[in-house]
């Protein structure tokens, strides 16, 4: 007897050409519970954590800026952490701080430890083609130098139009079983995906930041193929550094490719412990350092990279962070931010899910940041 299956709720495509998950109405739903939702991933814990002792400010709650940003409708949840102690931290009524959170694009800052770390051991040369670390890279990556790709400073075939039904991004997301593939097409894998990306003249003439997911998963590959160490216990190195109290939720390829452009979830108080670990200069919790300090000190310093205007000025973006010069921080695809200031030891956090048509809000964004920071440096 032959049984009919029929296709999952959560990952069915519905209108827009989107899975349920992802669509306006199950959204909030969806980036709450990413981390049980697409169809693989891994899960890591650390042996032990950062102890975080409450000392509230109720000052930071009573600003206007951040009293806006607790009222939207969106919010799921708000942290502030200065070295070992949580000076403020609110969350949703159907939100909390012992649930993960999908981050989305801040999981890219995990490149800016790694890259940072074979950089320093002469195994990355930043002004090196990509082709030189990867020769089977199809034609929108090879003649690009990894600081480029590193920058969003490339221009290829691949595109991040979460409007455009067409957009390459939603290949990619079936390469990672977020959606499923195209009708007519066979299920990829992330590295088949990239090798299968085209381009001419890779040269970003126009000089604006051109965003692209897939960016950062040859930066991984690249990590990968010159340490000779899998992603994996990259991501172990990382969590036990971080001193992460509860589990970081990681989205993979069918292959066990972990999905470092975007496919972590965490709680707020672990991706502030993480946040940490850039503050420190990569000084783990365990005594071991990830990344590394310069690296991460010419990461908040060259404005050599393409900016985007916000309500602040203008914001570099650099070796997958973004900074002004004094924080370093990175947004998250539908409404998270997280803003590092290591001046101040401090580390804020913020967690929300926009419910317009493309989970996209540049404006959103702008006096958000602006907000975190202001919090962040005092």
């Amino acid at each position: 007897m032959t049984l009919d299956s029929i296709p999952n709720p959560d990952l069915a495509i519905t209108y827009d050409d989107k899975p349920r998950w992802e669509v306006s109405d199950h959204r909030r739903h969806g980036w709450h519970n990413l981390h049980t939702t697409t169809r693989y991933g891994m899960t890591l814990r650390a042996p032990g954590f950062l102890p975080l002792r409450k000392e509230t400010d109720w000052t930071i709650g009573e600003q206007s800026g951040v009293a806006r940003f607790l009222a939207v409708p969106h919010f799921s949840a708000f942290a502030v952490v200065r070295g070992d102690r949580v000076l403020y931290e609110a969350y949703a009524p159907d939100f909390g701080p012992e649930k993960p959170h999908s981050i989305q694009s801040i999981t890219k800052t995990t490149l800016n430890l790694m890259l940072g770390r074979v950089v320093a051991e002469g195994l990355v040369d930043l002004n090196e083609t990509v082709g030189t670390y990867l020769p089977e890279i199809g034609s929108g990556y090879a003649t690009a130098t990894v600081k480029d790709v590193a920058n969003m400073n490339v221009v290829n075939d691949y595109t991040e139009d979460w409007s455009d039904p067409n957009a390459s991004v939603f290949d990619l997301d079936a390469a990672i079983g977020w959606r499923p593939p195209r009708e007519g097409q066979e299920e990829n894998t992330i590295r088949s995906f990239l090798c299968g990306v085209t381009g001419n003249d890779l040269t970003n003439h126009a000089g604006d930041l051109d965003y692209k997911s897939a960016n950062t998963e040859v930066l991984a590959w690249i990590v990968e193929r010159v340490s000779g160490r899998p992603l994996r216990d990259w991501l172990i190195e990382i969590v036990e550094a971080a001193g992460l109290e509860g589990c970081l939720h990681i989205s993979c390829d069918r292959a066990g490719v972990p999905v470092l452009a975007g496919g972590a979830s965490l709680t707020a108080r672990d991706l502030a412990r993480y946040g940490l670990l850039f503050a420190r200069g990569g000084e783990g919790v365990d005594g071991r350092r990830v990344g590394d300090a310069t690296f991460m000190a010419e990461t908040r310093s060259d404005t050599s990279g393409p900016s985007w205007p916000t309500a602040s000025g203008y914001i570099r973006y650099n070796r997958q962070m973004s900074t002004n010069g004094t924080f370093v921080g990175h947004g998250g695809w539908g409404g998270q931010y997280l803003l590092v200031n290591h001046e101040t030891d401090t580390a804020v956090v913020y967690f929300s899910v926009l419910e317009d048509r493309t989970a996209e809000d540049l404006e959103f964004f702008a006096p958000l940041v602006e907000m975190m920071a202001a919090v962040a440096a005092k």
